[in-house]
């Protein structure tokens, strides 16, 4: 057995010696080392031997193992050595660590969803989502607009039923995120404290402030004892919280017909602090949302009691509020898909 051990330790190292790389290498492990190698024959054979040379031979084949493990790490590190220095004169260094892979990030639209929701949020308002196709009633009708009203002008609309607006049930392409407003007041009791971001749609040409699908983001609050001091309030809160401490807010009155009285909000211009330049066209203010009291008669059809009842309700357009906080002057670089542009954010 000590003489067989001998020899197959002899074989075995000439055999290790003559590998030049990594597949070479794996088949002498195999070969001599592995579940059905030599070796591993050799060492089985030992419990038919008789006692008093099981000793010796034991232990001159676990001599022959260490040799043979030793031998193969060696040679292994030869053998990788050898090949990086082969691979030494072209132009990569394969020493060097890997290079990163890109990571994507969120799209600047979704940045600023995501941020205008977390400031709601943090104000008590759960966010809420909706259909992106509408039915006309929860688009117009619902919200204080019938039909032939000289307030659809103000929406240009994708219709999605064949005939359009004269359709037994017309659908379309929501102009807007406000029919949200009769959908969740249909779902849910007061009080009610939402915040709707989402897609909407206008068949209309794009130029640098507008586009044909864009993001708006819709709020609503009805409760028992809301006033127009809660609505400031909360916006206030909100463009301290977007633009900074030191903003200041301004109220007009404006027409929309869900609410009454409807009011615009501005903020004074961050870029000039209020004394007049380009950005805010030499007024001082930059309007940023509209907003009012819920109309009674659209709490009348969500089945509320106007009389028990109030609420306040705004909308924004999110890529107007990046277009004023890092000065981009044309809405259409947001959905160009051009990466210099979105790397920035």
């Amino acid at each position: 057995m000590a003489d067989t051990a001998t020899t197959l330790l002899t074989e075995a190292l000439h055999d290790l010696e003559a590998t030049a790389d990594e597949t070479a290498l794996e088949a002498w492990r195999v070969a001599y080392l592995g579940r059905s190698g030599r070796l591993t024959a050799l060492l089985r054979g030992l419990g038919a031997l008789p006692a008093e040379e099981r000793k010796a031979a034991g232990a001159a084949a676990n001599e022959t193992k260490g040799r043979l493990e030793e031998a193969f790490a060696a040679r292994s590190q030869t053998v990788r050595e050898a090949a990086l220095a082969k691979l030494s004169g072209v132009a990569i260094d394969v020493t060097l660590p890997g290079r990163p892979l890109a990571l994507g990030r969120y799209h600047p639209t979704t940045q600023i969803v995501r941020e205008i929701c977390g400031i709601f949020e943090r104000m008590g308002f759960s966010v809420v989502e909706g259909p992106e196709v509408e039915w006309d009633y929860y688009n117009f009708e619902a919200l204080n607009i019938p039909k032939d009203h000289p307030a659809r002008d103000m929406w240009d609309t994708i219709w999605v039923s064949p005939e359009g607006p004269r359709a037994e049930k017309p659908m379309l392409m929501r102009t807007h995120t406000s029919p949200m407003q009769v959908r969740i007041m249909e779902g849910a009791e007061p009080p009610i404290r939402v915040i709707v971001p989402g897609r909407v749609y206008r068949y209309e040409a794009t130029d640098a402030t507008h586009e044909s699908s864009f993001y708006q983001i819709e709020g609503l609050a009805v409760d028992e004892g809301i006033g127009l001091a809660d609505l400031k309030g909360t916006l206030y809160e909100f463009a301290r919280q977007m633009f900074g401490e030191e903003r200041k807010v301004r109220f007009r009155c404006d027409y929309f017909p869900f609410v009454e009285p409807g009011v615009d909000m501005s903020i004074d211009c961050f870029n000039c602090n209020g004394k007049g330049c380009r950005t805010c066209k030499n007024s001082g203010w930059i309007e940023i949302l509209g907003a009012g009291m819920v109309h009674p008669d659209v709490l009348r059809r969500a089945g509320y009691d106007p009389e028990r009842y109030t609420g306040f309700a705004f909308g924004m357009g999110p890529e107007r509020v990046a277009m004023l906080r890092y000065g981009i002057d044309d809405i259409r670089l947001f959905y160009s898909n051009d990466l210099r542009f979105l790397r920035q954010f």
